[in-house]
């Protein structure tokens, strides 16, 4: 595995993911070995502080097809962005441990295959889609998303979540991209759409296996923060 690089690309952050991860890679694992997939998932650490470090270590031993990174600082958005970047897969699928909703990979990799499409979004607003979260939730997604939409000129319904693409289409943008955190993806998402890449959207079934990491509330000031300084990059500087 570490002399060939794989077809397809899974990259996942994690932080603080010491309960799910062991069950979660198992399932994941087993489902794309079942569809008969060349691929690898690649573990993006940030700023854990229990054993997660410890027990990707102990996974990326006995699985060949699993890899991973360690950073210092809890980021999100910069461990995404180093994950996307270190990929090896022509396809690249950037996942959610407590998601990792193979019936995505079903939809969007024939589609990436046939170049119908250079991104594939996993929509939890389109029509079709169900979201379980709690509504506090679901209300501050849609609020997010329309103020992209406003202030960015975004024209989906969701950026946040599952993404899959043609990694060679989207490298550019990911260099381009100028924030972190959570808005790094929606970044990812609304550059892509402006620059005038085939983005298509597909409705997901959202079923979480456990409660945010970081609770809500917590993410609102650097969520704010970040959006304003997209919105003076693009809109005020051009870039």
């Amino acid at each position: 595995m570490a002399d060939r690089a794989p077809h397809l690309s899974i990259v996942i952050p994690v932080y603080n993911e010491a309960a799910i991860l062991g069950t979660a890679v198992a399932e994941l694992t087993a489902g794309l070995e079942a569809r008969g997939l060349d691929y690898e998932v690649l573990f993006a650490e940030n700023g854990s502080r229990d054993a997660t470090p410890r027990l990707l270590e102990e996974l990326s031993a006995k699985l060949p097809r699993v890899r991973w990174f360690h950073s210092d600082t809890p980021n999100y958005g910069a461990a995404l962005k180093r994950g996307i970047l270190e990929a090896r897969g022509e396809l690249v699928i950037c996942d959610e441990i407590d998601l990792c909703d193979l019936s995505f990979y079903d939809s969007a990799l024939p589609l990436l295959e046939a170049r119908r499409a250079d991104m594939v979004v996993g929509s939890k607003a389109a029509p079709g889609a169900r979201d379980s979260r709690p509504l506090v939730r679901r209300v501050a997604t849609r609020a997010h998303n329309g103020l992209l939409r406003l202030l960015l000129g975004f024209e989906g319904t969701d950026t946040h979540g599952l993404k899959a693409f043609r990694r060679e289409r989207l490298l550019p943008i990911v260099q381009k991209c100028v924030v972190d955190m959570d808005v790094f993806a929606s970044e990812l998402v609304v550059r892509a759409w402006r620059e005038g890449l085939n983005v298509l959207e597909i409705p997901i079934q959202l079923h979480e296996k456990r409660k945010p990491s970081i609770h809500l509330f917590k993410r609102v000031p650097n969520v704010m923060k970040n959006v304003a300084k997209l919105v003076y990059v693009i809109r005020v500087r051009g870039e």
